[in-house]
């Protein structure tokens, strides 16, 4: 009995003295946002949301488009009821959308010889062009049955004619995108992308506030931030997808940090450690 005393009596006291070394075991963050606009004064970001993450923002978007991936252009431009010729250009090209300067400036004369759909919105446009001596055809659809040799001769050398007139005029392919908007699947595209980066951001932001969420909270007046009883590791700092709008500045930040055990960990937060934005590929 005496023993069993002894046991819980020691059990007690160790649980005493472990109890405020457990309690100094945490840590805890303080930070400071400021934004500094074009005309170069920092300013304090107020009221905005921070959240410490057990994994960076950029990783977690990772492995959300890991589950959610983008739209596959190839896959999309293989559906499309198109010639072999234009889908072969458009994967080349890692282009769907078939009007604009860009596109404009992406045509070769091969391009518009080769496609069909090319070629035959040039013609339509050019010969529409009263101002311009375009070349015109010397033949016939019925010389095709009853002069095949001819036709075929003189095919040619209307091709010959509008691939030297192009080469020529190379600007004459301004206005093409005109007679191309009823084949022009580039909205259909841009809808299909859309809901899916839509749908992989709903998912990134879902995994940063649930799963990998560690703390939360808002800046104060003076742009200042505090989280305490935070367990010693390392962290991410982010604002997720919000960005701080102060005056023409838009930064957002994603920035690591260590807690040690026991120790205050400080952060300035400014334009020089948010977060680039990022390049976006047509």
């Amino acid at each position: 009995m005496k023993v069993a005393t002894c046991i819980l009596l020691l059990s007690f006291l160790a649980i005493l003295h472990a109890s405020p070394r457990a309690a100094a075991q945490t840590g805890s963050i303080e930070f400071a946002a400021k934004a500094t606009p074009s005309n170069g004064t920092d300013e304090p970001v107020r009221g905005i949301p921070f959240y410490l993450l057990r994994k960076s923002y950029e990783e977690i978007g990772k492995e959300a488009e890991a589950t959610f991936p983008p739209a596959d252009m190839n896959a999309f431009i293989e559906k499309l009821e198109l010639s072999k010729e234009m889908k072969a250009w458009m994967k080349a090209n890692h282009c769907v959308n078939l009007a604009g300067g860009d596109f404009i400036k992406k045509l070769k004369v091969a391009d518009v010889m080769d496609v069909p759909e090319f070629f035959s919105a040039y013609v339509e446009r050019m010969s529409g062009d009263q101002s311009v001596a375009f070349p015109s055809p010397k033949y016939t659809p019925a010389d095709k049955k009853k002069h095949p040799e001819k036709y075929d001769k003189l095919v040619k050398q209307y091709h010959d004619a509008i691939r030297l007139f192009l080469t020529q005029n190379p600007k004459s392919t301004d206005g093409i995108d005109l007679a191309l908007e009823e084949i022009d699947p580039g909205h259909k595209w841009d809808a299909l992308r859309s809901s899916s980066l839509s749908e992989m951001h709903r998912h990134a932001l879902e995994l940063a506030e649930s799963k990998y969420l560690v703390a939360r909270t808002d800046t104060d007046l003076q742009g200042q931030g505090f989280l305490r009883g935070i367990a010693p590791g390392t962290y991410w700092l982010s604002t997720l997808d919000i960005t701080a709008d102060v005056g023409d500045a838009r930064p957002r930040w994603d920035v690591r940090v260590t807690v040690a055990p026991g120790k205050t960990a400080y952060v300035a937060l400014s334009n020089i450690n948010s977060v680039q934005p990022a390049h976006v590929t047509p």
